[in-house]
């Protein structure tokens, strides 16, 4: 115990900041408010994570009363909680509302210091969540939150989910402060009117009783309902960065500091009404973006990112399924390549799942039957069906899409971060420089009303807006044409590519209504055998013959393997089964066609089926569309529709073909590094690495879940002649947003040729900038609804 030694020293608590009491703690020279920040400055002491302290002076919060958590012993409620589980490994995700500074995301990412059974931990600070990824035989959940509880940063677990009860939580929190300023400004407004009308002077004692009242409520306006602004701007500040927060939280202070002045030296009635009705109707813009921003939202988690249907199993036949109408207890048919969207429990079939799209670790995991199956989950091997267990949450995937194990290293600065910095610093150049002019004519009245007036009327909210709103419009009306993008700043990038290439199978043609013939003969027996292997490949060309074929039973098989781009084999009722190109056969063939796909059932040589492929709809007319661009086909089949190609393409597109994945990604490379912009359009089988390298990389589908993570875009391939149009809605958006800046700035022009002279009063200004970010919002919407539908795309 250490020793306690009373004191009437007016001081704070090293840890959290509080006011310490007549009894406090004392350790290593540290003073304490209580036993509970002490124990957290011991238990980071002892870790050597005093660091902590360093990024923020006194940065934790008291320790609450410890809660229970016995529930956290429930099997079936760890089950619920946990996100992933394998062996000796989970990884869970917690809502910890403590989190509001660097110091918080440097210690909960040291985590494993603490104890080394936590592997890892991740921050997400916006949305104030951390996913820890931990060993679960040495810590279990429980002693895990006790953990987090013992240095402060309790999690709030409920059994919803997290995202959205978060997301209510701040609603809440925002409507709240809502009512307090406008409760506060109506007093303010209600104690001015004398003000107003020049009665004041009457009644010389209610206009310094009036004053004050003033003065007290707008200490709960400017420190309670202002306070994230602070915030904000002062993390921003000690990481050398000024966002667009800073001239807000400038001038909710400065406005402040004068009220404050003038009612205690009675210099005059201060400005309350004019910091209550900012701090109001600067709340008032925040809850409208954060409603606008909910139901963008909730426009694209429901109507999602992954919307091609899943093979799903009803009375052993397949039916492709929406992935939306998937339920509990549901059948899936998982090929090999394909994402498992829900959890699901293993019921037949050999699963090697790739979890590196949740774990970003890439060795296969092995699962037997009656194991669960994560979802997010990629099969690797042959097909295997799947009970489904827990509800698909679209939201859980598009988290994971936007993983940071799948960003690529090509830098991104959007339009809105490389102009908004600047903006804000010449907002400041001129309200320091108004003010000096002012001073310098000793007319401090003036000066400190130039200041204030030139802050307001300035005010960057219109910036931080045009972006997010135009890009997000443009994403919903992208969501109902089958195009999906994975964020705004993808869009932006789409903008600006100059370079498209084309994958062939299945990009420029389609799995409906091919030609098949087959060159030899094949028994019943035989058509089963091929139709079992192929029924496990997601390839295109697997899925035509198998539609051909028809066959009204499959054989289960074992040692299957696929080697992208080039065939399948396995063995089946003992037999050894292969299919695919040429160079994949187990024997040589010399008489055989070089293309199609071709079988041998235990070394002897079957034949191959010629598939005549379908070239999508209207091709001819979306390349002219894009000829404006630098087109190329890279294509991993044989040159036999070259000269098909050529007649659709330009003469100076590049066409090549047998064209192997890392030729691809090379080809991609070599035009990066010549300054082009490229787009990569793909199956997302073969062409995988290309379509991540890419600046922006489009994943086509039309009725199988071959979505690749590392895809910026998922379209389908019945809105592939869309693209022109898609391409130019994206162009006309940036557009939208320039024009958007320019009317800011010129609405900024004039009113700060109103406010530099010191004759714009505050009030005014505060009125007409919320008016400006309306105005702006209203343009970005209308516009870009007028340019979607000059586009045809509503």
């Amino acid at each position: 115990m250490e020793d306690q030694n009373k004191t009437t020293t007016k001081a704070i608590c090293y840890h959290c900041g509080e006011d310490l009491p007549r009894v406090k703690y004392q350790t290593e020279d540290k003073d304490f408010c209580c036993a509970g920040c002490m124990a957290v400055f011991k238990i980071l002491s002892a870790n050597n994570l005093c660091n902590y302290y360093v990024y923020n002076n006194n940065p934790g919060q008291q320790l609450k009363n410890e809660s229970r958590l016995e529930y956290l012993d429930d099997p079936k409620i760890i089950d619920q909680l946990i996100d992933y589980k394998h062996n000796n490994a989970s990884i869970i995700t917690f809502y910890v509302p403590a989190i509001h500074c660097s110091s918080c995301i440097w210690l909960l990412e040291h985590l494993y210091k603490i104890n080394p059974a936590i592997f890892s931990s991740r921050i997400d600070f916006l949305k104030k969540q951390v996913t820890i990824q931990f060993n679960h035989e040495e810590i279990s959940l429980k002693q895990l939150v006790q953990t987090l509880n013992q240095i402060g940063y309790e999690p709030l677990i409920s059994l919803q989910d997290v995202v959205k009860e978060h997301n209510r939580s701040v609603d809440k929190n925002l409507v709240l402060k809502i009512a307090v300023a406008g409760f506060c400004m109506g007093n303010v407004m209600l104690f001015s009117f004398p003000e107003y009308f020049g009665l004041s002077g009457f009644e010389k004692q209610f206009q310094s009783l009036f004053g004050w009242l003033n003065l007290a409520f707008s200490i709960p306006a400017a420190f309670y309902c202002g306070r994230d602004y602070f915030t904000s701007a002062i993390t921003s500040i000690k990481h050398k960065h000024i966002n667009l927060d800073t001239p807000l939280a400038l001038i909710i202070a400065v406005l402040f500091l004068r009220t404050a002045f003038e009612v205690i030296f009675a210099a005059g009635p201060g400005f309350a009404d004019t910091l209550t009705g900012l701090v109001f109707l600067l709340l008032m813009g925040k809850w409208l973006k954060q409603r606008t921003y909910h139901h963008i939202s909730f426009d694209r988690d429901y109507r999602s990112y992954f919307p091609i249907a899943v093979s799903t199993l009803q009375y052993g036949k397949e039916k492709p399924m929406p992935i939306n109408d998937i339920k509990i207890g549901d059948r899936l048919w998982i090929r090999n390549g394909e994402l498992v969207p829900a959890d699901a429990i293993l019921m037949k079939g050999d699963a090697w799942v790739d979890m590196s799209f949740v774990t970003g670790e890439s060795d296969p995991i092995h699962k037997v039957l009656g194991e669960i199956i994560y979802a997010g989950g990629r099969q690797t091997t042959e097909a295997i069906e799947l009970e489904v267990i827990k509800p698909v949450s679209q939201s859980y995937l598009t988290g994971l899409w936007n993983n940071e194990h799948y960003k690529n290293n090509i830098e991104k600065q959007n339009f809105n971060d490389s102009v908004a910095k600047y903006f804000s610093l010449g907002v400041f150049l001129i309200a320091f420089s108004a003010t000096a002019y002012w001073l310098f004519q000793h007319d401090s009245h003036k000066a400190w009303s130039a200041f204030t007036a030139v802050i307001i009327v300035a005010c960057p909210c219109v910036l931080a807006l045009s972006t997010p709103f135009t890009l997000s419009a443009i994403l919903s009306v992208f969501d109902k044409k089958g195009f999906y993008v994975k964020n705004t700043d993808a869009v932006e990038e789409l903008a600006k590519c100059d370079t498209l290439i084309f994958d062939k199978t299945g990009t420029l043609t389609t799995s409906e209504n091919a030609e098949i013939s087959f060159d030899g003969t094949l028994t019943n027996e035989e058509e089963i055998l091929i139709a079992s292997l192929l029924r496990n490949s997601t390839h295109p060309l697997s899925r035509q013959i198998l539609k051909a074929l028809n066959v009204e039973r499959f054989y289960s098989l074992n040692e299957y393997k696929e080697l992208v781009g080039k065939g399948l084999s396995a063995k089946i009722n003992g037999y050894n089964i292969y299919a695919g190109h040429l160079s994949m056969l187990p024997l040589t063939i010399k008489t055989a066609s070089e293309t199609g796909v071709h079988i041998v059932i235990d070394h002897i040589y079957k034949g191959s089926f010629d598939i005549k492929q379908q070239w999508r709809p209207g091709l001819a007319q979306l390349v002219s569309k894009l000829s404006k661009f630098n087109l190329q086909v890279l294509s991993g089949d044989t040159d036999k529709d070259r000269c098909m190609l050529t007649t659709i393409f330009p003469a100076n597109a590049t066409i090549n073909f047998r064209q192997k994945p890392h030729q691809k990604l090379g080809a991609v490379l070599a035009l990066q590094e010549s300054g082009n912009k490229v787009m990569m359009l793909g199956d997302g089988l073969n062409d995988a690495g290309a379509l991540k390298q890419s600046n922006f990389g489009i994943a086509l589908t039309d009725n199988i879940n071959n979505f690749t993570p590392g895809c910026d875009a998922i379209l389908h391939g019945g809105a592939l002649n869309f693209l022109p149009n898609f391409i130019q809605l994206s162009k006309n958006g940036l557009k939208v947003i320039k024009i958007s800046f320019a009317i800011a700035i010129a609405y900024n022009c004039i009113g700060v040729y109103y406010a530099v002279q010191g004759t714009l009063y505050p009030l005014v200004a505060a009125v007409l900038m919320p008016i400006s970010t309306v105005t702006i919002i209203l343009f970005t919407t209308l516009a870009t609804r007028w340019f979607a539908r000059k586009n045809k795309l509503i």
